[in-house]
């Protein structure tokens, strides 16, 4: 993987000839979005969600030397953090407290009237609260397709599943938030 360095050369080196803390740099700089967004459909708080970031990051320091480049890093990074998520739900402040904060402003908007923009942002609220409120197994599955625009191969390698369940989960998935649109839109609500 080639990166710039910041410093007054300009050829691009490998990334694994940076120092460890600008190989740190770089990943963060890189994915450090990415990864507070996956955490956050995971755990649903955005402050949760910054605290398991900087987890994410402080393992990949520490493993930096034995990263083998067998996946790619952001890859790598996407293990880390579900496995970092997944661990946050085994403790006993998830177990025994509920949290109320939701992410409310993760699309970015284009060159829209303001009345267009609030109708399609209020409708991408929706569909985003209703993936929230997927069970976490088809959650995880529909927000790495959509919203990480990851193949279902690479979801299997991800999540360490075969890529016919990740297609059922998916499946599923679509089903489920399908009727829970159907069934909002009847309500009117």
């Amino acid at each position: 993987m080639l990166v710039k360095k910041k410093e007054t050369t300009s050829s691009p080196i490998e990334i694994h000839e940076l120092t460890k803390e600008d190989q740190l740099s770089w990943l963060m700089e890189e994915y450090g979005d990415m990864v507070v967004r996956l955490a956050f459909t995971y755990v649903k708080q955005k402050q949760l969600a910054e605290d398991i970031s900087q987890e994410v990051f402080v393992s990949c320091y520490k493993s930096l030397e034995t990263f083998q480049n067998k996946a790619s890093y952001k890859t790598w990074l996407y293990r880390i953090t579900v496995n970092k998520c997944k661990d946050y739900f085994r403790t006993w402040s998830y177990r025994n407290i509920s949290y109320q904060d939701f992410f409310r402003s993760i699309f970015p908007s284009g060159g829209q009237s303001v009345e267009e923009e609030i109708l399609e942002g209020e409708e991408k609220e929706i569909i985003f609260e209703k993936v929230l409120a997927l069970p976490i197994k088809l959650r995880e599955v529909i927000i790495l397709q959509y919203y990480e625009e990851l193949t279902v191969n690479e979801i299997s390698e991800l999540l360490g599943l075969n890529s016919n369940t990740v297609k059922t989960r998916l499946h599923r998935a679509k089903k489920l938030l399908q009727c829970s649109l159907k069934e909002r839109h009847s309500y009117g609500g």
